[in-house]
């Protein structure tokens, strides 16, 4: 295999170490040249970064509407990640809530997010990927229960009662860790990781519904070099593997192989659902995000 530099930048703070336990079993098969070059923010600031032309060879993106947009700006060609496996989703994470030791506010799903005096840590969507996939979780829960009326009023709901908003889903936690809130929606694995540490100082709630998120992987065809062309793929193709995903399911994240996910700490969840019970990203991104959310619940709270 040829040798040469990856320049990985990856979309959110939770999926750094993803890449990094995937990665480094197939380095040596790479060749000892190989070097890996990474990059960590939000999901909507990566996307950014490519567009105005940081020499990335992979992205591993929150949304595929994030895909779809460095499709729009002519970085990639519309679709292509559809080729690789999967559909390019490389990986799956429900979201959760956590709430304090004891779950003082006695806290089970979504619905009791919108409770008055309840206090919600969130990230804002405007920049961060797991912002969105929270909103979808939180207005599908609803949808699924009583219509798209009940998803908006339970969108709302919790809106109103977000008290601390920050740039991506890691540094929402951060603010949850530092005392502020009640309740942080966020990532299934991010939990489970620290968890695992030791470092968890929060409860795990599994909402009765919630979304599975996905992470989609694209290649940037622009910025890869003709002799680093053969490693890109084949890097690319291992995080399908059953090695790679095994290493995935021990960290915390769903295989896309349902047949993987033996890993004991998942939490049951009765209802899941995904973005395409929503007409796909592009779709829930127009109707769910940017419609409901930033146009009538935003301007409902802050007219």
């Amino acid at each position: 295999m040829t040798s040469g530099r990856f320049r990985l930048f990856l979309a959110v703070a939770l999926l750094a170490g993803l890449f990094g336990w995937a990665v480094w079993p197939w380095l040596p098969r790479a060749g000892a040249a190989v070097t890996v070059a990474a990059s960590f923010a939000g999901s909507g600031t990566v996307t950014n970064q490519i567009v105005l032309g940081v020499p990335a060879e992979l992205a591993l993106l929150s949304l595929e509407s994030d895909a779809e947009r460095l499709a729009e700006a002519g970085v990639i060609q519309h679709g292509s990640w559809k080729t690789l496996p999967h559909e390019g989703v490389v990986n799956r994470t429900p979201f959760v809530i956590l709430v304090r030791p004891g779950n003082p506010k006695d806290i089970h799903g979504f619905e009791d997010l919108a409770r008055p005096g309840i206090k919600v840590v969130h990230a804002d969507p405007l920049t961060s990927g797991g912002a969105s996939w929270a909103v979808l979780a939180e207005y599908g829960a609803g949808a699924r229960a009583g219509g798209p009326e009940a998803g908006e009023r339970l969108l709302l709901g919790i809106w109103k009662n977000v008290v601390a908003q920050a740039s991506s889903a890691r540094a929402a936690r951060t603010q949850f860790d530092n005392g502020f809130g009640d309740a942080l929606i966020t990532y299934e694995q991010e939990a489970l990781g620290d968890r695992a540490r030791g470092r968890l100082t929060a409860e795990i709630v599994y909402p009765k519904s919630t979304v599975l998120s996905e992470h989609t992987l694209v290649v940037v065809e622009r910025n890869v070099r003709p002799h680093d062309r053969a490693a890109v793929d084949a890097l690319a193709r291992f995080l399908w593997s059953e090695e790679a995903q095994r290493l995935f399911v021990k960290r915390g994240f769903r295989s896309v192989d349902e047949a993987l996910n033996d890993n004991p700490a998942f939490g049951r969840i009765e209802e899941p659902f995904f973005a395409s019970d929503f007409g796909g990203w592009r779709r829930a991104k127009r109707e769910i995000v940017d419609g409901i959310w930033k146009q009538r619940v935003q301007r409902s709270i802050h007219p």
